[in-house]
């Protein structure tokens, strides 16, 4: 029986076999009470925690849970309130915590007691005017800080999206009351700043529209607004308290205690700086939850009310949040919400969303793959064609698209198609082989078939599009290693070969490092150059280790000290990357895996990696292939992914070092106590305590002590560590940045003489530029055909041709590129932002530069402009 009443409010409101496959909300409840009444008699605090539980992961079932709990107030009143003054002291204790999703839900939560007559009108609308008198606050200048905005913006849209849940109610029990929460809603709408989210915004293109566009809360607003209009009549929120209103009635309703929000973090400084860096902290601790795609155009998505979309949506996120791990469950109440209408394309939009959301998804994207693949499967008649649709209509828009968002969707849909059997209408894309070499679209499926091939291999991939054999010509080579070395009878007489085949016989006689390396300082260096004992080393090693992951990592291990004593350094590292892609040409994985592992044993430095991506071979490949972007986003990783693991462990060993500390002062305090204790032995005061005792007593004191120094020790090396990394840190950055503004200004068409800033998406032909010119090539649009160009984004993709030159395409890529590092790392260059306006912001750097930098970093004017710390003027 116990288990069968936890099944029974899980799966409330679901046509499922515990309610007989029926769909009657009023017999889902009753069933439900029946059974929970019985339980209450002697499992009351398990009823009471799991009631709230359910309530709280489970929140898109509110109104049911809500029902139930006043069909027990009926019965028992004092059960019901202790659930309302609990609910009120996770909400306090949630608003002090800053937990965002706990603080939203027990809003609803609390709405939907109120629907039930649990909680009285008036509690609701003193704890809502109790947010929008703390979000005012934030917002006025002397007595709040305006930089933490985010936090006043979340606060009233708790309160707007507890509305439609609640709103009814308010509005029918009592109006005045609430018609003053909404006039203060919209005071408070008037008077905050307007948050215009372009370094957040999926397709590039949408900055031009951004001034007129709403924001989040505007359009929440107004949203709200026309629910009001209509009377307050939602579709998407179930209703199941009407059938039991004349018995809900009866009941009494309970006042909430009032809360209390935590006082505005005060800003103690004019700094731009400081005020961005505090903006920045405000951003992260209260991120928008959703940006929408509007992937669909409106007459083939559902048709809904505003307002029932924007219920659907958190539904959608509520389920992703609290099942993120149960892949299963998520599938299946994602497909069963409860709404009387369909919602398959307004889910694929919802989810594709978080997968592409800016800076980062809530989630790993391998859990939305998960999830896209398992609601395919529960839904095989809808869903698999909503998501093909999605896929087409992100594809026609990829040239506009953010390149972090470009790169997101090309992992997603290799690997989405991995998991059904790589099927997919190749032929509908097989035009993008007469695009030029540079042209998003042709650029996305080489790499989607690139990525396609490391989760199989590559006979299959290209029998997977032989319907489509033009685009075999986007296939990478096979992978196999190009081996400088490779024995034949023309070659097999040179030195290199020699020495290769003799270190390669060292290595199988198990020669010990010392040994090899001896050899190579005696018989290879005086002779060839230490640049030739390098390219005989690294490629006979890469070769020993070019079988799978595994051999490298061992040859690496094992060999590492080899490659270290011949590349003491930057100079040297560059060489052995360059014999590593060389190696490895045919491969992009194995290329990447191999610097990358090379990083981790520090072989090759963050630094030496940077100027090996922005070397002119590399630079070239900036706009046609990810390989050198993939390298430079793992060295990046790889170093602040170093920097928090350090900072975790030096958390762990404070904690550990004050343990150890009491641990010790403990033994030495029995210790010094047991000595104390003396006693008259032949007229001599002599110990009381056994001898055998102190000496166990001094060993653990001894013992605890030296524990607390190794501690000590450790604590101090690992600061060491973490000192050296973000010293490293800072230099990566600075290097990084500087290189990005080096080739981008060699390349970026100049600033007209009435300082107009060039427009790259337009095409640039004929512009003379800085320092190089490099070749540059277009394509006329056909519309011989009647299309219309502007029929697709900007009229830059049709199936024809791609309108941006090469050059233009090479600057949008890397700028974008240069936008997303700012954006990902942002915490990081905030604190470094001083340094890198002095040495690399510095001058007359391009406007456009300046602008992916720091819209990235979310650096603007309070007139929304991008800061230039060197100017008067704005870009």
């Amino acid at each position: 029986m116990s288990a069968g009443w936890r099944t029974l409010l899980l799966r409330i409101g679901d046509r499922c076999p515990e309610y007989s496959g029926s769909a009657d909300h009023k017999e889902h409840i009753e069933t439900c009470y029946a059974v929970i009444s019985r339980e209450y008699e002697h499992s009351r605090d398990a009823v009471f925690e799991f009631l709230l539980q359910c309530a709280e992961q489970l929140p898109h079932k509110i109104p049911f849970f809500g029902v139930l709990i006043g069909l027990m107030n009926l019965e028992n009143e004092d059960f019901a309130k202790d659930i309302v003054d609990t609910t009120q002291a996770k909400l306090q204790d949630a608003l002090h915590n800053e937990n965002r999703d706990r603080i939203r839900i027990l809003l609803r939560f609390l709405s939907g007691l109120m629907c039930s007559k649990v909680v009285v009108p008036n509690s609701i609308i003193e704890t809502f005017e109790t947010l929008l008198s703390s979000a005012a606050t934030i917002l006025d200048e002397e007595t709040g800080n305006p930089s933490w905005q985010p936090r006043a913006d979340f606060y009233v849209y708790c309160i707007l999206a507890s509305l439609p849940w609640g709103g009814p109610e308010l509005f029918e029990q009592v109006p005045d009351e609430f018609e003053r929460v909404l006039v203060g809603i919209q005071s408070y709408i008037s008077i905050r700043r307007h948050f215009d989210d372009i370094a957040f915004s999926v397709f590039e293109t949408d900055e031009g529209h951004s001034p007129n566009k709403k924001d989040f809360m505007e359009d929440l607003w107004e949203r709200i607004q026309i629910l009001s209009r209509s009377g307050w009549k939602v579709k998407s929120v179930p209703k199941p308290h009407l059938p039991f209103e004349a018995q809900l009635v009866a009941g009494k309703s309970h006042r909430l205690s009032p809360i209390s929000c935590p006082p505005p973090n005060l800003s103690q400084t004019s700094s731009e700086i400081l005020k961005g860096q505090e903006k920045h902290e405000a951003d992260l601790k209260y991120p928008q939850r959703l940006r929408r795609l509007h992937i669909f155009p409106t007459n083939q998505a559902e048709n809904m009310q505003p307002v029932d979309r924007f219920v659907v949506e958190e539904c959608i996120l509520d389920v992703l949040l609290f099942f993120n791990g149960c892949r299963k469950e998520c599938a299946f109440y994602l497909v069963s919400l409860p709404v009387s209408f369909r919602y398959e394309y307004l889910m694929a939009e919802t989810i594709f969303s978080q997968l592409l959301l800016l800076p980062n998804p809530p989630f790993r994207p391998i859990y939305y793959t998960l999830v896209i693949i398992d609601l395919c499967k529960a839904l095989p008649g809808a869903f698999p064609s909503v998501v093909v649709g999605a896929v087409h209509v992100l594809f026609d828009r990829i040239s506009n698209m953010d390149m972090e968002c470009r790169t997101r969707l090309i992992l997603w849909f290799s690997h989405h198609l991995s998991n059904f059997q790589f099927i997919w209408p190749w032929q509908e894309w097989s035009y993008v082989k007469d695009l030029p070499k540079w042209a998003p679209q042709r650029v996305f499926v080489q790499e989607v078939l690139e990525r396609e091939i490391r989760l199989s291999y590559f006979e299959k991939i290209k029998q997977s599009i032989e319907d489509a054999a033009e685009l075999e010509e986007l296939l990478p080579p096979k992978a196999g290693p190009n081996f400088k070395f490779l024995s034949n009878e023309s070659t097999e007489n040179t030195d290199g070969h020699k020495l290769s085949k003799e270190l390669f016989g060292m290595v199988r006689g198990k020669k010990s490092i010392r040994d090899i390396i001896l050899w190579v300082e005696e018989h290879v260096i005086p002779t060839n150059g230490a640049e030739f004992a390098l390219d005989v080393v690294s490629q006979t090693l890469l070769d020993i280790g070019s079988k799978s992951f595994t051999h490298l990592i061992t040859v690496l291990e094992r060999y590492g000290q080899i490659i270290s004593k011949l590349c003491p350094n930057e100079e040297m590292q560059l060489l052995l990357m360059d014999e590593v892609s060389a190696y490895w040409k045919n491969s992009t994985q194995m290329t990447a895996i191999a610097i990358d592992r090379m990083m981790g044993y520090r072989l090759i430095s963050n630094l030496a990696i940077v100027k090996w991506v922005f070397s002119p071979a590399n630079v070239e490949q900036f706009h046609v292939s990810d390989r050198p972007w993939e390298i430079l986003r793992n060295a990046v990783s790889k170093t602040y992914n170093r920097i928090s693991d350090l900072r975790k462990e030096i958390q762990s060993l404070k904690k550990g070092l004050q343990v150890a500390k009491e641990v010790s002062a403990k033994a030495i305090k029995e210790l010094e106590e047991a000595k104390s204790v003396l006693e008259i032995v032949e007229g001599q005061p002599a110990p009381a305590e056994r001898p055998g005792r102190l000496r166990r007593l001094q060993v653990h004191a001894d013992k605890a002590k030296t524990e607390e120094v190794t501690m000590e020790e450790s604590l101090e090396a690992k600061g060491a560590l973490l000192a050296r990394a973000l010293e490293e840190s800072k230099e990566l950055l600075k290097l990084l940045f500087k290189r990005f503004v080096d080739v981008l200004t060699e390349r970026l068409p100049t600033v007209s003489a009435d300082g107009e800033i060039p427009n790259l998406r337009a095409g640039y032909q004929n512009v003379n530029f800085a320092a190089r010119d490099l070749e540059t090539a277009t394509m006329e649009i056909d519309n011989e055909n009647g299309a219309d160009k502007n029929s697709e984004p900007n009229g830059q993709n049709t199936k024809n041709g791609y309108s941006v030159g090469e050059l233009e395409q090479w600057c949008l890529c890397t700028l974008g590129y240069l936008k997303s590092f700012s954006r990902q790392y942002a915490t990081e260059i905030w604190s470094h932002i001083a340094m890198l306006d002095e040495e690399v912001f510095v001058g007359d750097i391009h406007p456009l530069i300046r602008k992916a930098a720091f819209s990235g970093l979310c650096r603007f004017t309070n007139e929304g402009s991008i800061y230039d710390p060197w100017s008067s003027s704005l870009c």
